[in-house]
Formats: C-alpha cells, sequence, structure tokens
C-alpha cells in the first residue's frame, strides 16, 4: 500500500501514554480489528415498490437494495444499474441481475454508455430520504428523467459521553450519516483521525479535521488505511 498522505498536511502527534490508538468502524457493518461504533440504523418508510412504467431499478447503495428487499422481493424481476461495485455485489448475493455498474457516478465523471443506458430505459430510482449527490438533478441537465421512490431513512444511533473515542483514535466514516451522527454524539477532537470512504463523504468533515481518503471505496479499503496509519503513526 502506497504511502498515507494527510489531507491537510498536519503532523500526527507522537505516541502518548492515554492516547486511544484504536480504529472506530462507524458502519452498521461489524468488521474484525475494529472497535464496533455504528452510528446509523436504518428504517423503512414505504410499503410497496412502485414499478409502474419502469423497466430498471436504480440502487445507488447497500441499503437501498436490502430495503427494497424488505419491502418486495418481486424487485428482481427488473435489471438493476448498481453504483459502485459494492452495490452491485448485494444485489447479485440477493439474486437480482446487474444490468451495469459505473465504478463512480458524478456530475464530473458520468460516463457517456451510462447517459445512454438511461436514455434507453424507463427507471425507477430506490434511494434514502437524505441524499449525499442529486442523481435526478444531474441526469435532468443531460436531458434524463427518471423516476424516484424513497423507501428507507438513516436515523442516528445515541451513545453516552463515556462511550466516546479517546485521544488519538482514528474514526472510519463510510458515509456522510455516519459522520454526522458521530458529530452529534461526540463532537470532535483534533487529534482524531478521519478515514473516508470516499471524496463526497470526506466534504462533510469537520473544517480542518485531519483525515485520508481510502485508496478504493469499500469498508475493507478504509479499514486497510486505518491500520496502515496505526502501525506507522510516524509517517504521518
Amino acid at each position: 500500500m502506497k504511502k498515507a498522505i494527510l489531507e491537510d498536511r498536519v503532523e500526527m502527534p507522537a505516541r502518548e501514554r492515554g492516547y486511544d490508538r484504536r480504529i472506530y468502524l462507524t458502519s452498521p457493518l461489524q468488521k474484525e480489528g475494529t472497535v464496533f461504533l455504528p452510528m446509523i440504523q436504518f428504517g423503512i418508510v414505504a410499503d410497496r415498490l412502485d414499478y409502474q412504467g419502469c423497466d430498471t431499478l436504480m440502487f445507488t447503495s447497500k441499503q437501498a437494495v436490502v430495503s427494497a428487499e424488505k419491502i418486495d422481493a418481486g424487485w428482481k424481476r427488473l435489471p438493476s444499474i448498481a453504483i459502485g461495485p459494492a452495490t452491485a455485489e448485494q444485489i447479485r448475493r440477493l439474486g437480482g441481475k446487474v444490468l451495469y455498474y459505473p465504478e463512480k457516478f458524478y456530475g464530473e465523471s458520468l460516463a457517456a454508455d451510462v447517459a445512454e443506458i438511461f436514455r434507453r430505459r424507463q427507471v425507477l430510482y430506490l434511494r434514502p430520504r437524505e441524499i449525499s449527490f442529486d442523481s435526478r438533478s444531474y441526469l435532468e441537465k443531460e436531458g434524463i428523467v427518471l423516476k424516484e421512490q424513497i423507501i428507507y431513512e438513516t436515523l442516528c444511533r445515541r451513545y453516552a459521553r463515556d462511550q466516546k473515542p479517546g485521544k488519538g483514535a482514528i474514526i472510519v466514516f463510510t458515509s456522510p450519516s455516519t459522520i454526522h451522527c458521530f458529530i452529534e454524539n461526540f463532537g470532535w477532537e483534533s487529534d482524531y483521525t478521519a478515514v473516508v470512504i470516499g471524496r463526497t463523504t470526506c466534504r462533510h468533515l469537520p473544517k480542518g479535521c485531519r483525515f485520508v481518503v481510502a485508496e478504493t471505496p469499500s469498508i475493507d479499503a478504509c479499514i486497510d488505511m486505518a491500520k496502515h496509519l496505526m502501525e506507522k503513526p510516524q509517517s504521518y
């Protein structure tokens, strides 16, 4: 793995007695080698999926796929556009068909062939209540219209103050929501280091925060980066 570079170029404090050099994972998915500190939980807000007039589904997260399965397992009858490899994997795991998946889905990186797929399809975007990137508005600028349905929402978990990570902790954030909920619970300490899953997520970090973006947008890549930082604090 290449050497990590902290985005704000602030040197990491030297290891001191009392520093909490553990990795805290804020995702709802527990992973070995981390302290499990899930910041979010999900609630279903739809009682059915409105397929009318649509021949293709679009998912931008694993949780959207899981939520669709809980609402109506018949979603698998339609092919899906999956944003990101983790979403595609979840669709396949539940027996769905992935029509196409781009590695990224941002205004500056939307590939021409993806746009062409949207133009040929009547797409139903199954989404959370709050989103970090407005897919619909961007596609409309490209002359593409898709139907949206909100099927789940993200809620913050609540923690006591004595559950706050200690000085020097490494915090892994896998979505903007995990950042917002962490700040609501614990605030932010200047000696924390954040490892984030992607550029969209890092835009939600506190100003001046020390952070690193994972090399690939996956939880495992975040944890690998966090372990690298933990093992070589002098190289920060």
